[in-house]
């Protein structure tokens, strides 16, 4: 099957299209045929063993302290299955699905276990859709509903609100009640998500405009505390998603403080896809795509991820009629 594969860490073009083996199966997985799969912040820091401030070794150590433990990337798939194990009982030949593995579907073909975060597709969204979703969803659902708990009415700022987890805040968090303030250059689409107004944070510094939140989310490792603590209420909560060494230190200094760095990372589970799979058949969240690249160009996708500067989800298809 062909696959994308990395052999070293580096830029973009360290990324190959080569035959590999198509994964065995065990008694209790089933086997993927990929159709759609997304390039994610994760994929290029990986890749490129680029990190945010001090978390470098964390990174390492997940990934391979000299070459990548794993050389197909991707953990975002939808596809359909096509082949199941002696013991699988949730899926039967034929079924399209969609979910997150930790590493491989940047390839033809993907093995999971069939307890895995692997759910089936709504019929509403096309598997490159469905494949655009879980990295973002996942991550916008477990901070907004488990670890911050916003409530009906809370003012809520979201810096990078239309990439690839930002759209999915901004969706989400307007469904759980709260008051959408998304900083981000395409304001036409963040508002059409949902958010209750925009800035551009081109021309606007959003902690000297004057208005004050309950909670500010903080996409990008460039979002500091330093600056949203200006913009938040006393008892307010700044949340970096993608974090430096410093905020996780400032989550532990500020506990006691009026104004809290809350950190935490997403783990993805099953019974939060089943709730994202249902959110997308009710259309109560839309997936926002920025370009769909056929696997030949991987490099590409990886270059327009590296370049921050997407929109929504980068997705990668394994036909060949793609979106150029």
């Amino acid at each position: 099957m062909k696959a994308a594969v990395y052999e070293n860490y580096g830029p973009a073009d360290v990324v190959e299209i080569k035959e590999i083996d198509r994964p065995e199966i065990g008694d209790d997985e089933v086997l993927i045929k990929v159709f759609a799969s997304q390039v994610t912040t994760a994929d290029w820091r990986f890749r490129a063993s680029e990190y945010p401030t001090g978390m470098g070794w964390i990174g390492r150590a997940m990934t391979g302290y000299f070459k990548p433990r794993n050389k197909v990337l991707g953990a975002n798939f939808a596809g359909r299955v096509v082949s199941v194990g002696p013991k699988v009982t949730r899926f039967r030949l034929g079924d399209e699905v969609f979910g997150t593995a930790g590493h491989g579907a940047h390839a033809e073909y993907l093995a999971i276990a069939e307890g895995g975060v692997i759910t089936r597709k709504p019929a509403n969204v096309s598997y490159e859709e469905a494949a655009a979703t879980p990295f973002g969803a996942l991550t916008a659902l477990v901070f907004l509903r488990d670890y911050i708990g916003v409530k009906p009415g809370q003012k809520v700022l979201i810096t990078g609100a239309s990439g690839g987890v930002g759209v999915f805040l901004v969706q989400m968090a307007k469904l759980f009640g709260a008051h959408v303030t998304g900083l981000t250059s395409n304001g036409d689409l963040v508002r059409s998500l949902g958010a209750d107004r925009t800035i551009d944070y081109r021309t606007q510094d959003y902690a000297g405009e004057g208005e004050i939140y309950d909670i500010v989310i903080g996409t990008i490792a460039a979002t500091s505390f330093t600056q949203a603590r200006r913009a938040l209420k006393p008892g307010g909560l700044f949340v970096p998603i993608e974090g430096k060494t410093r905020e996780v230190l400032r989550s532990l200094t500020t506990r006691f403080s009026d104004k809290k760095v809350l950190f935490n990372v997403s783990m993805e589970k099953l019974p939060d896809l089943e709730t994202i799979a249902e959110m997308l058949e009710r259309g109560e969240i839309v997936p926002v795509i920025d370009k769909v690249y056929p696997l030949s160009r991987i490099v590409d996708a990886h270059r327009r991820v590296e370049s921050r500067h997407k929109t929504g989800a980068v997705v990668v298809s394994m036909g060949e009629s793609e979106q150029q």
